[in-house]
């Protein structure tokens, strides 16, 4: 594996050696495109947690977006990771899932080609270095899938809240207080 790794998450860049490289306790990370319309969900859900809560300083927050193998040193830096995503499934648009990376094959497409990166991949290579966290999944069924639109729709907007009460019982169970920030 090469010294250093550059991770672009927003519009900073980070250049850091793997052995000053901080490890957080927890990382929370929302995916998806937000130029998708209901595939950006988990990047504007995780925009506006970081909006509303403080937590502790070993908890990242992070918006992943589509940034693929540019994930992997944020993945491979924390103990546990809690995915923010959408999920592709016949299912009620809006209807949450919770799985573990254990069962991540019963909903997720598997692992692709290089120049096609998905999560899964990601993951695969952080366990190929022994560095895969703990990963839970907590994802969304979006109304609308592949449309190009800047907005999302009713349905997911609505769902924020629901999502936000999954997210902190995960962090509760995981003995994080999330404090709510006094003006959101």
């Amino acid at each position: 594996m090469p010294p250093f790794y550059i991770m672009l998450i927003g519009s900073g860049e980070y250049l850091m050696k793997k052995n000053e490289r901080k490890t957080n306790r927890l990382t929370i990370l929302g995916l998806g495109n937000i130029i998708l319309g209901d595939e950006g969900f988990g990047v504007h859900f995780v925009r506006r947690f970081s909006e509303r809560y403080h937590l502790p300083d070993d908890v990242l927050i992070l918006d992943g977006g589509t940034l693929g193998y540019k994930l992997l040193d944020a993945v491979c830096s924390c103990e546990t990771l809690i995915v923010i995503d959408v999920l592709k499934l016949e299912d009620k648009p809006g209807s949450i899932y919770r799985f573990e990376k254990k069962d991540m094959a019963l909903y997720l497409p598997p692992p692709t080609s290089a120049h096609e990166v998905q999560f899964p991949d990601v993951l695969l290579q952080a366990e190929m270095l022994d560095e895969c966290p703990d990963v839970i999944f907590l994802c969304i069924i979006p109304e609308t899938y592949g449309d190009v639109d800047l907005v999302m729709t009713e349905i997911m907007e609505e769902r924020f809240d629901a999502m936000e009460g999954f997210l902190l019982k995960e962090l509760a169970e995981q003995g994080i207080a999330a404090m709510r920030k006094s003006r959101a």
